[in-house]
């Protein structure tokens, strides 16, 4: 789906002129790092990466490294000077450090603002419901008396979740009874990690999607895909997802409106459910790209990882639409807690229609993600088929 909004490029005038950029910098070097890296190098431009550690899965690919604490205002200089324009893989760096190193004469995209009203689920959920957008019933928990409270109103089981630095199930706890919210209230962390509480919604499926929205005000949304979990670790994404087009329609609707309200610039991630009364409800944000988008850099004409760096720099945005009729995405989590060991990879080869991307991660850990793998072709049935079995034919 492909749209042009160009009433919303009023909100910033300064931010609809192209950047004319040479090295973008990404804070996080990661594997969402690495692949948007892929996607700029093969537009000609230079990568900085400024990472925690060095050595990371970004980093390998540059020479322009900056290694450090992202809050440290002389390693933001540093980055600062390398970059014309930087972007980002994780919405875990607080907005005030992005405001900082926006002092130094960098532009960030997505702004701090948009990544405030992201990075607190809470104040996501406000933003979102504020905008008519529907979510799950949900407040702040500041006692355990008021998370009592909450399962008395809207029942049991319930979720516990704190609301910032929370992903693939960390961060988050199921309450089953009133017994134990104590026990969850303490392995989140509080009072010392703010927390909120989250009705549980009786799904039938996840559903998630990519939104583009760049400097121009063009928006294209992706086709919506539904996701699989293994321990709340997404571990199949099926595009298209198999359901009627009104479910398609209205998710695609409604995944644009949640990126109009939090004024995102970039690629997002927009994860949902479909209840089982078979409405579309808002889940969570993520102001980057997402391993539900992974699909695209094979299936579609333009990737996930290309529309984000059309979008923050202003260029046109690439078509979103799938070239094939199905695709299949199968994470590689690790099997085990020791250096990444590759001698399984020809294995996974043999399934000539597999397309096998390692992230170059240094040790694997059990549930971490590793790679992935996506097969395309007439249906999905058989592109899951080839895809299980080629992720079942390599170890971690």
């Amino acid at each position: 789906m492909r749209e042009t909004c160009p009433k919303t490029e009023r909100a910033n005038p300064r931010r609809r002129k192209r950047v004319k950029t040479q090295t973008i910098g990404i804070l996080g070097g990661g594997q969402l790092a690495r692949m948007t890296s892929y996607a700029a190098f093969r537009f000609g431009f230079r990568v900085a990466i400024f990472e925690r550690q060095p050595e990371s899965p970004a980093g390998q690919l540059t020479s322009l490294n900056v290694v450090g604490e992202w809050h440290d205002a002389t390693k933001q200089a540093e980055f600062a000077r390398l970059c014309h324009l930087v972007t980002l893989e994780n919405e875990f760096i607080e907005a005030e450090h992005l405001r900082q190193l926006e002092s130094f004469g960098t532009p960030v995209l997505p702004s701090p603002d948009t990544i405030a009203r992201i990075q607190d689920k809470l104040t996501q959920k406000e933003t979102l419901e504020n905008a008519g957008l529907p979510v799950a019933p949900f407040r702040s928990i500041g006692s355990k008396a008021e998370a009592e409270k909450f399962g008395e109103e809207f029942g049991y089981p319930f979720l516990l979740k704190a609301r910032q630095g929370g992903y693939d199930g960390y961060g988050n706890r199921t309450v089953r009874t009133a017994s134990e919210i104590e026990k969850a209230l303490s392995d989140l962390g509080f009072p010392n990690r703010r927390v909120m509480a989250e009705a549980f919604v009786a799904f039938q499926a996840e559903l998630a999607t990519m939104v583009a929205r760049s400097q121009r005000g063009e928006v294209v949304v992706y086709p919506v895909v539904e996701t699989v979990q293994e321990n709340h670790i997404c571990k199949i994404v099926k595009a298209p997802a198999p359901f009627e087009h009104k479910v398609l329609t209205d998710a695609s609707e409604l995944a644009r409106e949640a990126i109009l309200a939090i004024k995102g610039i970039g690629i997002f991630g927009v994860e949902m459910f479909l209840t089982s009364s078979g409405k579309v409800l808002i889940n969570e944000l993520a102001p980057r790209p997402h391993n539900s988008g992974h699909y695209t850099i094979e299936a579609c004409i333009t990737s996930q990882f290309e529309n984000h760096l059309r979008a923050v720099l202003g260029y046109p945005l690439g078509s979103p639409d799938m070239m094939v009729k199905a695709a299949v995405m199968v994470n590689l989590l690790g099997t085990r807690n020791a250096p990444v060991e590759l001698s399984t990879l020809p294995s996974a080869l043999c399934h000539a229609r597999a397309k096998v991307h390692i992230y170059g991660k240094k040790d694997s850990r059990i549930g971490r993600k590793m790679g992935h793998i996506t097969v395309v072709g007439e249906s999905l049935e058989n592109c899951l088929q080839e895809a299980q079995a080629a992720a079942a034919a390599i170890s971690l």
